[in-house]
């Protein structure tokens, strides 16, 4: 009797951290699909950027108030992005956002 229960406390310890394991894999996996969903959308918004024969993106300086063919970098930042300035921050959160004023 005494070994049936020490082997039920032992399973139900067993299926309660693979439970708790399962857990933990799945709250990851749901953290870095919610991840992948959110650059896919950032990709797509800077993709549908319209752009000029250089293939650099027809923007609307934030800073300058100008208009402006700037190339994007893998962050999709203009290479005219001065980091730290509150008109280049607002310009890539526009750019990801798909909000940026373009021609």
């Amino acid at each position: 009797m005494a070994d049936r229960r020490r082997l039920e406390r032992f399973l139900r310890s067993k299926l309660q951290e693979a439970g708790e394991e399962y857990e933990q894999l799945r709250e990851s996996t749901d953290e870095q699909l919610s991840e992948a969903r959110e650059a896919y959308q950032v990709a797509k918004h800077a993709r549908s950027l319209p752009s000029d024969e250089e293939g650099r993106a027809k923007i609307v300086c934030r800073r300058y108030a100008e208009r402006r063919g700037a190339k994007l970098d893998e962050q999709y930042r203009p290479a005219c992005y001065e980091e730290g300035h509150p008109d280049c921050e607002g310009c890539v959160e526009d750019v990801r956002s798909g909000r940026i004023e373009t021609w």
